[in-house]
């Protein structure tokens, strides 16, 4: 069983930056298309180290994928792992305006201690 919470928390952290939700937005409305880190900086107005920070990030909690050509590797959006993390913070925010049964015992919790 995992900290559901913890988890979560992470997530939302990685999100909570304005150059990494762009670089979310420049590959999912971009699906057919791949980005190297070049890319990604020269379209954010940011440094290529900048840039492989943020990608770092994205890919830390799954929702970048890469491949490699040669040197470059290219980036793509994981769209199954986006879409389970958009329903993860459905329930998540739908679970707040919800009385808590367990008292916020939150070991005892079946959302917070979800197995993955």
């Amino acid at each position: 069983m995992q900290d559901h919470l913890k988890e979560m928390a992470v997530v939302l952290k990685a999100l909570g930056d304005e150059k990494r939700l762009k670089i979310i937005k420049m590959l999912a409305s971009n699906s057919n298309e791949t980005f190297c880190v070049s890319d990604v900086a020269l379209q954010l107005g940011i440094s290529q180290p900048a840039a492989s920070q943020h990608i770092k990030v994205l890919k830390n909690i799954g929702i970048l994928e890469e491949n490699r050509k040669g040197f470059r590797v290219f980036y793509t959006i994981n769209s199954d792992v986006l879409k389970e993390y958009r329903k993860e913070i459905n329930e998540l925010f739908r679970k707040a305006f919800e009385k808590c049964q367990y008292n916020f015992s939150c070991d005892q919790c079946s959302y917070n201690n979800k197995c993955k």
